[in-house]
């Protein structure tokens, strides 16, 4: 097992925000990693798959650097080829199981459950690590995402899989949806958008205290 598999499941999980240039994206992420997330997510929705490779394993090192668990949005097979922790899967994205087994038994897969329990069942039966919920507030990444209620939260805690909640969470917001069940907070401009990213996250991390 990598060890940052083995970080706490319960924190700010970074999602990155889309970037063509690497080198101003792993100082961004450095800021971030070095004020203790406790994952990191690479998404990129605009680059090539080349870009998204070298950007991908940069990340990867800079991840074990801080014990940190680096996942790949969307595209498991680049995570399989990368080595990367695991892969977050939407609708569409790939098929779980596929996922699992390619990625091995320590792998974080995640799944986007928007604002469905069903969904949510279904992804930890096909084996999914951890279930993702929201929007949970208006978000400026995806304004038209559906809505998620904090009792969805408590409705599916009986899973056994860490919860993430996303979707316009802020530190002043996130309190009663860590208080409802999330484990983690999945967050893009909340920190990487934040004066002082840093800060942010210090402040993320208090809603867990």
């Amino acid at each position: 097992m990598n060890p940052s598999v083995a970080a706490p499941h319960r924190g700010v999980y970074a999602i990155t925000p889309d970037s063509a240039d690497t080198e101003p994206l792993l100082r961004r992420v450095a800021v971030v990693l070095d004020a203790g997330i406790a994952w990191l997510q690479y998404r990129n929705k605009t680059a090539s798959a080349a870009l998204r490779h070298a950007q991908a394993s940069a990340l990867l090192q800079a991840c074990r650097a801080h014990g940190v668990p680096l996942i790949v949005n969307d595209d498991w097979q680049l995570a399989a080829r990368i080595g990367a922790d695991g892969a977050h899967l939407g609708e569409g994205d790939g098929d779980i199981a596929r996922a699992r087994e390619a990625l091995g038994h320590d792998a974080l897969i995640g799944a986007s459950c928007y604002d469905d329990a069903g969904l949510a069942r279904a992804a930890v039966a096909a084996g999914a690590s951890y279930i993702a919920f929201g929007a949970f507030f208006p978000s400026p990444t995806k304004p038209n995402a559906r809505r998620a209620a904090p009792a969805l939260l408590a409705a599916t805690a009986g899973l056994g899989v860490p919860q993430v909640a996303i979707g316009g969470i802020t530190p002043d917001n996130a309190r009663p949806i860590v208080s409802a069940g999330a484990d983690l907070v999945a967050v893009i401009s909340g920190v990487f958008d934040a004066p002082d990213p840093a800060a942010a996250v210090r402040a993320y991390r208090a809603c867990f205290d």
